[in-house]
């Protein structure tokens, strides 16, 4: 669905009616609009997978057995009756008590799932006029969604968290990390089984991802894992638990300030620990968490007035220590924490000194929607192979990113493998690696392949529009304007004719490095022309808005020249495919090379026992991953 953005913003300003048309505050009409995202959510995903759950079922005697929750969970979805489904309430009468049906919606979600029990706003409702409700319902049945395909209502369903978010709707946004910064943690730390814990589990992402990825690896998350967290606000422990059951998840969420409670008591039980705990706390009492047996490396500082003077490594040290010996941890932290001195300094020493340290990934800031400072990934792993006893992987990727808004930035997906193949590389998994590889010289010369008759559509309207200008503009503008007409032709052809001779695909897993960096090679040229050919049309156009300018042409929608725009932006974004990939294959390939984009550092070093360094002079160490040797 190309026009998502304007989908969601379009779905969030109208949606703002019901702050505009009732007495809610913020954070009062931030559940009832959460909740119709999720009807709306969970009816998405029903309709997804109903047909294939209908084309497998038993059937006796030529009846098909009923549909039953079971089904649906197996496919990451929920089941809803017919009075939950939400076209039913967008079908509603004007008679009718839409605020009563919504909640009947409600409740039959709750008596088919006993984890949503009390969870899904109810009575909320009831203080909305009958026509506010209709317009919501309405908005979120917009057209452009019905016949959206993937988790479109998925990423709305973060945008719209993102919002409230960005609204301070709620504990000014905590309850909230971005879907790309969860992603990296989950590639980095692969959680695929058993004990998932979240001790600041917010709204529940790192779980719903989690089970993201073990879908991936053609699992069910049901199955293979439990998802145990821990959140003090009971409004967002709501809002997790609605995120998990709209994907088919249930998840053990308790109550409690996780300082002083350990709800799950799952200290050194869990297989992998996950977290975007809050920053550079400075009120905790330092005498009720002293003999904590979650902090084996002791309390960082204490103040005056008897609080940890920061509340990060506490934080740390929790993540630390409700790993089994097999376990990895993964999490979100405070970048002046690598670099904290006294008493932290102390601990962060005991920390590297266990060898579990794996990993650190620096990231540049705005990744999140409420913070503008930078941060940092840190990832431990007990279960280290010996070669990497007393290395840590340390990757600066504060220049990877993709600048979703002017103050929000994320990972774009291929930047996401593109980080996840270094970590590939560190566990000794080439294949991986060069399937990677492989695979964006595939997309590129695939793109390339696509690019035969982009152009066409666009050059006959310019042919035309020349023809009218010919009758009104000058020779001094029309000549380089027919000129670079030629000269784009002929450098169009002989492009088109170089993908058709250079054929070949450079599929799997199996090819060598070398043969790899010889097709990335073969393919640079053609990468470079697409970009030159983007020059041209740019400059195309310029020429004929100069002439059409010039010699008196018709302005407006209805002009020749307007018409141009949408298949030369339709040209340019198809050929622009080319060059991406294939400079997705250049970054994972040639590392050492400096480039105008994604610049990228990563460091595995090593150092003798007995005179290990901090984190803070770890983070200063930048030296590039060599390239593999074509052996490999």
């Amino acid at each position: 669905m190309n026009d998502i953005e304007a989908v969601e913003k379009r779905l969030w300003t109208a949606a703002d009616q019901l702050r505009a048309n009732s007495d809610f505050a913020t954070n009062e009409y931030f559940m009832p609009v959460m909740g119709l995202i999720f009807l709306r959510h969970a009816y998405s995903r029903y309709l997804a997978v109903k047909p294939d759950i209908e084309a497998t079922l038993p059937s006796r005697h030529g009846v098909p057995r009923a549909l039953t929750k079971e089904d649906f969970t197996s496919k990451g979805a929920i089941y809803l009756r017919p009075e939950a489904q939400f076209d039913h309430l967008v079908a509603l009468p004007d008679s009718a008590d839409r605020a009563a049906a919504i909640i009947a919606a409600m409740e039959a979600v709750e008596d088919d799932y006993a984890a949503l029990k009390g969870v899904l706003p109810k009575n909320e409702y009831q203080g909305l006029e009958n026509v506010v409700l209709a317009n919501v319902l309405r908005i979120f049945n917009d057209p452009a969604l019905q016949n959206a395909t993937g988790d479109v209502f998925g990423r709305i369903y973060e945008y719209f968290l993102t919002q409230f978010a960005d609204q301070s709707a709620h504990d000014g946004g905590e309850f909230f990390t971005p879907p790309s910064i969860v992603q990296m943690i989950v590639n980095a730390i692969e959680p695929d089984h058993g004990v998932v814990l979240d001790p600041a589990c917010g709204s529940g992402g790192m779980f719903v991802q989690s089970a993201h990825f073990i879908e991936r690896m053609k699992q069910d998350p049901t199955k293979v894992a439990t998802f145990y967290g821990q959140e003090k606000n009971a409004t967002t422990i709501r809002l997790a638990k609605m995120n998990l059951a709209v994907h088919g998840l249930e998840g053990r969420i308790e109550p409690g300030i996780t300082y002083y409670t350990d709800a799950h008591e799952l200290l050194g039980k869990a297989d992998f620990v996950m977290a975007n705990p809050p920053f550079n706390v400075d009120e905790v009492d330092a005498e009720r968490v002293r003999k904590d047996p979650r902090l084996p490396f002791g309390l960082p500082g204490v103040n005056k007035a008897k609080k940890v003077s920061n509340g990060n490594y506490l934080w740390i040290s929790y993540f630390y220590s409700y790993l089994k010996d097999t376990g990895r941890a993964g999490f979100v932290m405070s970048s002046q924490a690598s670099s904290a001195g006294g008493d932290e300094a102390a601990v962060r020493r005991r920390l590297i000194e266990t060898g579990h340290v794996d990993a650190m990934i620096a990231i540049r800031g705005n990744f999140f929607y409420t913070r503008t400072v930078p941060c940092e990934l840190w990832l431990f792993d007990k279960a280290k192979p010996a070669e990497h006893a007393d290395k840590v992987l340390m990757l600066d990727a504060r220049q990877v990113f993709r600048k979703v808004t002017r103050k929000v930035y994320d990972f774009a997906p291929e930047q996401l493998q593109n980080l996840t193949a270094i970590f590939w590389l560190y566990r000794g998994r080439e294949a991986q690696f060069r399937g990677l590889v492989a695979e964006y010289l595939d997309r590129t010369m695939a793109e390339a392949r696509g690019n035969a008759g982009v152009v066409e559509p666009m050059l006959a309207l310019l042919d035309s529009l020349i023809e009218e200008l010919e009758e009104t503009a000058s020779a001094d503008l029309m000549n380089p304007l027919t000129e670079a007409r030629a000269a784009f032709q002929a450098d169009w052809d002989f492009y088109v004719s170089s993908v058709q001779k250079l054929g070949g695909t450079w599929s799997g897993a199996n090819l060598g490095i070398f043969q790899l960096h010889s097709a990335h090679d073969d393919l640079e040229p053609l990468a470079e022309t697409s970009r030159d050919l983007i020059k041209q049309i740019d400059q195309l156009l310029k020429l004929a808005e100069k002439a059409h300018r010039e010699g008196g042409g018709k302005r407006g929608k209805a002009s020749a020249l307007k018409a141009l725009e949408e298949p030369r932006k339709e040209a340019v974004e198809q050929i622009k495919l080319v060059r991406y990939f294939h400079r997705q294959a250049h970054w994972l390939l040639i590392p050492h090379t400096p480039f105008r984009i994604n610049p990228f550092r990563a460091t595995v070093r090593a150092w003798p026992n007995r005179n290990r360094p901090s984190m803070q002079h770890l983070m200063r160490w930048p030296i590039a991953i060599p390239r593999l040797p074509p052996s490999c």
